[in-house]
């Protein structure tokens, strides 16, 4: 039997992104061939994607295979894109891509109209992924229920407390920081069979896991410092500049479990690559939210969800000036 090759582009460095991955895997392999047919002749290629300055989604190029997904990730008008799953509100950058997806999911091009999905009230989207391949294509998703439940709880922010997602004393939490450092293409390749072997729960406890999170928590303590010296309350809004520090990723949740009381977060970092403001609504804060972030990260040529977004700017010290005024005129919007 001949094979095929599935390229499947999903949001890199997240672990729904990774999660994503594995469901839609499972789900490729019933519709094709059952829950006991065989697979071997699809062979998968796993793109790590993530958003940097001037990026408008998946390169056309990169859907090169006989079968091509794009999960978690902004839609691409791509006449070779077969399945799309994605939650994000901002999905679509124009409104022509939003009509492409429309009109293929309505059935304009009838071989492809069950496979185009998308659904912003979702809070992830492997539980999309999940709920579509159930309802639509028969797919027991029960052996992957944990993976399900932690991915979707992780995007959501769902924790009971921030400090649960801050101190990351659970394995999964663990390997969730281990995905957001290191998540490529080749990790995405050894590690969505493995999380459709063991589990999540199951990867969280591999020694290499384990093993990788050692510098990442050792890590942790400094930022938390970097945090506290840095942040700034400017009403309902903290702010937080460490663009004066290298950093590749920061832990998420920090400013919301030493700040209880701010609704929203304004945390502006540099890496090599980028500039990033990553702004959030606080889950435990108990005050309505005003704002759809979501909006605010678009006019900036971001995106994002309505509880939480980034925008993307170049890494040079012209823009990174721009990006810290641009921080602070942000914050002072939101906690008003």
């Amino acid at each position: 039997m001949p094979h095929r090759t599935v390229v499947v582009a999903t949001h890199g460095h997240c672990l729904d992104g990774l999660c994503s991955a594995a469901l839609f895997t499972r789900l490729l392999r019933h519709v094709e061939h059952g829950d006991h047919g065989r697979s071997g002749d699809l062979v998968f290629r796993y793109l790590s994607m993530g958003y940097g300055p001037g990026d408008s989604g998946v390169p056309p190029r990169l859907l090169d295979g006989d079968v091509n997904a794009i999960l978690d990730f902004r839609f691409s008008a791509a006449e070779n894109l077969t399945w799309y799953f994605d939650h994000h509100v901002s999905a679509f950058a124009t409104p022509g891509e939003r009509r492409v997806f429309e009109e293929r999911a309505a059935g304009g091009r009838a071989a492809r109209a069950e496979r185009h999905f998308h659904d912003g009230a979702y809070g992830s989207c492997t539980k999309l992924i999940a709920d579509i391949g159930a309802a639509q294509f028969g797919l027991d998703s029960a052996p992957v229920a944990e993976l399900v439940r932690w991915a979707d709880m992780i995007d959501r922010a769902a924790f009971p407390s921030a400090r649960m997602a801050v101190e990351k004393k659970e394995p999964v939490l663990k390997l969730m920081t281990v995905v957001e450092h290191g998540a490529d293409a080749a990790f995405l390749s050894r590690f969505v069979p493995l999380l459709l072997e063991h589990g999540i729960e199951g990867v969280a406890n591999l020694p290499e896991v384990r093993e990788a999170y050692v510098p990442y928590e050792e890590q942790q303590a400094g930022f938390v410092r970097l945090v506290e010296g840095n942040a700034v309350k400017d009403g309902a809004a903290v702010l937080v500049d460490l663009s004066a520090h290298e950093l590749d990723a920061g832990p998420k949740f920090v400013t919301y479990a030493l700040f209880p009381e701010s609704a929203y977060s304004v945390v502006l970092t540099r890496s090599r690559k980028k500039c990033k403001i990553s702004i959030g609504f606080n889950p435990w804060c108990g005050q309505t939210r005003t704002h759809d972030i979501a909006k605010i990260c678009e006019r900036h040529g971001g995106g994002g969800h309505p509880v939480v977004g980034a925008i993307a700017l170049p890494p040079d010290p012209q823009s990174t000036a721009r990006a810290v005024a641009l921080a602070k005129d942000l914050a002072r919007e939101l906690g008003q």
